[in-house]
């Protein structure tokens, strides 16, 4: 059984409950647990100077990378005021892991939970995403988003332009590329976009 198969077969039922250490990337510890209801809490329990200092800025970009098509990291989603000033009115989550629905009164949502691994077929989740995006062009705006936007997210919204645009792989990523710099997806998702011959 590939470990794909693994993990989206596995239960969060059959887990036991038990508490982990966590450090930041600036050098705060934490022990985390979870209630009953499966909400992760965390409880600081020292901090230590370790001489420097992480990255521990949100990324708000929101790449606009065509009227209505948007593009991002999870940071933006907690952000309302953010996605409105961009007449967003739907969220697409392609992440695996990543809470989806925060403002549900506010944006129509749609989680696809897509797992960052070369071994991945992406493309069997496009048609999925594409009738969402279409629909969020079309009634305002959409935002796609995994966690850091860089892989999941970008490969969605590349097949989207090939598929919709007529695009070649090299001018769709291009063009996602200058808007959003740090657009790069895994070495398996970039063969299969390269491979992807949309059905017009």
């Amino acid at each position: 059984m590939s470990l794909l198969d693994q993990l989206t077969k596995f239960s969060k039922s059959s887990l036991r409950c038990t508490e982990t250490h966590v450090r930041t990337v600036d050098g705060r510890e934490y022990v985390e647990s979870r209630d009953e209801k499966g909400r992760s809490n965390l409880t600081p329990v020292g901090a230590k100077d370790y001489g420097w200092i992480g990255d521990v800025k949100p990324d708000l970009q929101v790449a606009k990378i065509r009227p209505g098509l948007f593009l991002g990291s999870q940071d933006v989603t907690v952000r309302p005021e953010l996605l409105r000033s961009n007449n967003v009115t739907h969220v697409l989550n392609v992440a695996a892991g990543v809470e989806t629905e925060i403002f549900p009164d506010a944006f129509t949502y749609k989680h696809v939970p897509i797992l960052d691994l070369p071994e991945t077929n992406i493309t069997e989740f496009f048609p999925e995403c594409f009738a969402f995006i279409y629909s969020g062009v079309t009634s305002g705006g959409v935002f796609v988003h995994c966690n850091a936007g860089v892989s999941r997210a970008v490969s969605i919204v590349v097949g989207y332009l090939m598929t919709t645009q007529g695009l070649n792989f090299e001018d769709a990523y291009g063009q996602v590329k200058e808007i959003r710099s740090s657009a790069r997806p895994n070495d398996g998702f970039m063969k299969q976009l390269k491979d992807y011959k949309p059905s017009l």
